[in-house]
């Protein structure tokens, strides 16, 4: 296994001959919000190299891409399953498509290493988390080896935010802040395959945003495994609420938001930063995990129940539209009935917009997965059904107190799945809250990337509800003009490589 020290330029997928088509690529992801993230990253370095994405490739293209790339999640238990059932359909698939490459990278690459090619030998390349930037030498070595290329780094080789990128929309985009974590909890394998924290410069971070925004963005959401620890490498701990207000300033710029945070690193500067910054949206992802401080302390969370529940009213206080979600885990080693109880109160005192509840399940390699008194299965679908109904309670009658409110939409692309069969358009509000409206008769309906100003008439369990009888107005955009500019723009020719990125971000309007 070869460890390299320094950043390699990519190598530029063979340019084809007279008459071939160029070679295709898909990135399949599967986790969080980094992980989507480096997707983009995949897919600008791939581009760079001269693939083209495989559902944009001229001509008569094959039924199946010549090159697919897994960017894997490690966190929940059935990660590995998902993996190599796709992998196991890929096998025929490959056996009658000679030129066919398959790659694996992401957390569970870094975590099975030379295990995915023993398990899956017709897999090509396998990378890890610290090394996405090898991606394009690694199939190109394989190719031209005829043999797997396995490549695993143990520490960051090039920040990812240096590396070009296709972003996925032209009106908001991720920005990565940090990656990396210090943190020991029980449950989590993510700091074993994310490495320490690493900090991006303050000067870095806002010249890809003001870069963003030139390039049409409204909306960035800064990024990192605990995000308002920024600034723990160059030792300042209000690090964070001083990005939050920088970003916030840059001209051009609507909306501010950020993922996701750790309770035990909050601090009231963060709360000033959003509630004095009016781009910072009143939207807050905090995790909880548990209401139980037994069950905290077993998790290693530096924080307890008090504290979390303090943060929670003080945002309130200060922000008081503002909309909190949460993570929560059912059935923790060693969680009884009365540890279970605790979480539901502070659901019900901290009234979340929304959570996202996870049942507890063994990783390995993680303290809690040898810790006794593992909850019976039954026990936590049991209690994870009674969560489910307390928040989904909730959530349903928060939304029901936003009817009669008028809200700016910020116009997406892809998120109401129904859109079509409803005749409505969707996108976020300021707080996050996914919302569904109706264009009025004879009204030009607004692009994705464009304002909509709607007044909310049905507060559902999900989602808001707009529909003509109320507010209307448009506000046509630049990330409007980008999204129209993206589906207006013939393809290019894509023969040979593309020019040599300078680490600045790109947005790919095609």
């Amino acid at each position: 296994m070869s460890t390299p020290t320094v950043p390699r330029p990519a190598t530029p997928a063979p340019a084809p001959r007279p008459g071939e088509q160029p070679r295709t690529y898909q990135v399949r992801t599967f986790g969080c919000q980094m992980n989507v993230h480096d997707s983009e990253r995949l897919s600008g370095l791939l581009e760079d190299a001269g693939y083209v994405r495989f559902d944009e490739a001229p001509g008569e293209a094959p039924a199946e891409p010549d090159v697919v790339v897994f960017n894997t999640c490690a966190v929940r238990e059935n990660a590995d399953n998902k993996l190599y059932g796709n992998l196991g359909h890929l096998a025929p698939v490959k056996a009658r498509r000679p030129g066919m490459q398959i790659a694996v990278g992401g957390c569970l690459a870094q975590k099975d290493r030379g295990e995915i090619v023993r398990k899956a030998p017709w897999v090509d390349v396998v990378f890890g988390t610290h090394n996405v930037g090898s991606l394009p030498v690694l199939l190109e070595r394989a190719r031209h080896n005829e043999q797997a290329q396995v490549e695993i780094l143990e520490s960051l080789e090039v920040f990812p935010s240096t590396l070009p990128t296709r972003r996925e929309s032209p009106y908001a985009a991720w920005v990565s802040v940090s990656v990396g974590c210090n943190n020991t909890c029980t449950f989590c394998i993510v700091p074993s395959l994310r490495g320490k924290e690493k900090d991006r410069r303050p000067g870095d971070v806002l010249a890809e945003v003001e870069a963003l925004v030139a390039e049409g963005v409204l909306e960035v959401t800064l990024l990192g495994q605990n995000v308002n620890t920024y600034g723990v490498e160059f030792g300042d701990k209000l690090a964070f609420g001083k990005l939050l207000r920088a970003t916030g300033a840059v001209e051009g710029l609507e909306r501010v938001r950020f993922t996701s945070p750790h309770p035990s690193s909050f601090t009231s500067d963060v709360i000033d930063a959003m509630a004095e910054t009016p781009t910072v949206m009143p939207s807050l992802h905090m995790p909880l995990q548990s209401g139980s401080d037994r069950v905290l302390r077993a998790m290693r969370r530096s924080y307890r129940r008090t504290r979390f529940a303090a943060i929670v009213q003080e945002v309130r206080e200060r922000i008081p539209d503002a909309a909190i979600t949460t993570d929560i885990i059912v059935g923790f080693p060693g969680e009884t009935e009365e540890d279970f109880q605790q979480t539901l109160e502070v659901v019900a005192e901290s009234r979340f917009a929304s959570a996202f509840t996870f049942q507890y399940s063994p990783r390995p390699g993680t303290p809690a997965a040898t810790m006794d008194d593992q909850v019976p299965k039954a026990v936590v679908q049991e209690r994870y059904e009674r969560l489910v109904a307390l928040q989904e309670e909730i959530a349903w009658w928060e939304n029901r107190a936003q009817e009669g409110r008028v809200l700016d939409v910020l116009v997406s692309e892809g998120e109401g799945r129904k859109d079509a069969a409803t005749q409505r358009l969707s996108g976020r509000a300021p707080d996050n809250r996914l919302v569904h409206f109706a264009v009025p008769q004879g009204q030009v309906a607004p692009r994705p990337g464009d304002v909509a100003t709607v007044t909310v008439t049905r507060g559902a369990p999900h989602h808001l509800e707009a529909d003509v009888s109320g507010t209307w107005a448009v506000r046509r955009t630049r990330a409007g003009d980008a999204w129209e500019a993206r589906q207006a723009r013939p393809e290019p020719e894509v023969a040979g490589p593309r020019p040599v990125s300078l680490g600045l971000p790109a947005l790919r309007t095609r």
